[in-house]
């Protein structure tokens, strides 16, 4: 009995001691569940045995009946800002570019494997020199006949006469915004000729018939309504924009130090351009030309509408041609039998036009290479 009223200070003292102390996981002694007895000579609070839960594993009782939660390894979300991160984002980036490509590459070869396979079918019952060097074009007629002479000389009849009128004003108009227009005025000028390049070929079209040709006949009574005359005007008209943007940005590029380096030498702006700054910028100048060669020869509406569609192995231009894409267009109005020699005669044409321009290309990249100008 003497041992009971011991014990009871023992735990009143320890109470008063761990009373003040604000980090007991238990609060103050006051606040202590009712059971629940604290040792001052242990490390942990212990409980009666009244039955509550206790955690396997450490021991200690469990108030209210419920285990603490499981510990699970939880993964914090990419950090794009962590070099990790920003190389994964890096090598997306990368992967989608690198589609982007392969699908152009592949697209690329899809046309010319086409082309190449069903131009075989046509040169299977048609010799590829008879269709080289034949005068006569007539496939949907009979006799029928397949020199593609005419087409050709059709194409390279409008194109020239569409070079002669383009280049020189494309270039004299790069030489006045590079050289000559205020910076206001080039903030005018240029997006307004780049205007042009906007306009649909289908209107450009429409324009060389109703309005260029009955121009053309007032000079020329004897002109065919449809001539390669007008097609050809229009034509250089259209791709003034692509000579002149691209020249511009060719003669843009030309160091200050040259311009000033001529000027010192006593030379005129004048001078300055055509003999400094021109010659500096030729292969971009050059590239412009070609690119806006290919684009003509590859035009479609203009010549359709405008040129008409007779195929003539002619030189004039006041007589009516008929080009090669303009005969691609009359075939494919759907009036030839599918995968007939007729039908074939698209594929046919399609490949010499595609062997010319690409040749135009190589030309363009060996004259990039031979006088391209590196400046520091």
């Amino acid at each position: 009995m003497a041992r009971a009223p011991r014990r009871d200070e023992e735990v009143r003292r320890a109470e008063e001691i761990l009373a003040p102390e604000s980090d007991d996981p238990g609060g103050p002694a006051s606040e202590q569940p009712a059971g629940v007895l604290i040792d001052p000579t242990a490390d942990a609070v212990r409980a009666p045995a009244v039955g509550l839960p206790q955690s396997p594993a450490s021991g200690i009782a469990v108030l209210g009946g419920s285990e603490p939660a499981t510990s699970q390894t939880v993964h914090p979300p990419l950090d794009l800002r962590t070099p990790f991160g920003r190389n994964l984002q890096e090598r997306a980036i990368g992967g989608v570019l690198f589609l982007a490509s392969v699908v152009s590459v592949l697209t690329t070869f899809g046309i010319v494997a086409v082309l190449i396979v069903e131009a075989a079918g046509f040169f299977e019952e048609v010799s590829p020199v008879t269709f080289l060097t034949g005068t006569q074009w007539a496939p949907l007629f009979q006799p029928q006949h397949f020199g593609v002479l005419p087409l050709l000389v059709g194409s390279l009849l409008v194109t020239v006469i569409a070079a002669l009128v383009a280049l020189p004003i494309g270039l004299a108009s790069a030489i006045y915004l590079s050289e000559y227009a205020s910076r206001g005025v080039r903030r005018i000028v240029k997006p307004a000729l780049e205007i042009l390049a906007g306009v649909p070929t289908v209107v450009y079209g429409y324009f060389a018939l109703t309005f260029v040709t009955p121009l053309l006949q007032g000079i020329w009574p004897g002109m065919s309504v449809f001539n390669a005359l007008s097609a050809s005007l229009v034509m250089g008209i259209m791709i003034i924009p692509v000579v002149a943007s691209l020249s511009e940005d060719a003669l843009s590029a030309v160091p200050r130090s040259i311009r000033e380096g001529a000027y010192a030498l006593g030379a005129t702006k004048l001078e300055v351009s055509l003999r400094t700054v021109v010659p500096s910028a030729l292969s971009g100048i050059v590239a412009s030309f070609i690119l806006a060669i290919s684009r003509a020869i590859g035009e479609t509406m203009i010549v359709t509408i405008a040129a008409g569609s007779t195929p003539n192995l002619t030189v004039n231009p006041l007589e009516s041609v008929q080009t090669m894409t303009a005969y691609m267009v009359q075939v494919s109005m759907g009036e030839v039998v599918f995968g007939s020699v007729e039908y074939r005669t698209i594929f046919a044409v399609g490949l010499t036009l595609f062997a010319i321009t690409l040749f135009m290309n190589i030309m363009s990249i060996l004259i990039l290479r031979r006088f391209r100008e590196v400046y520091e």
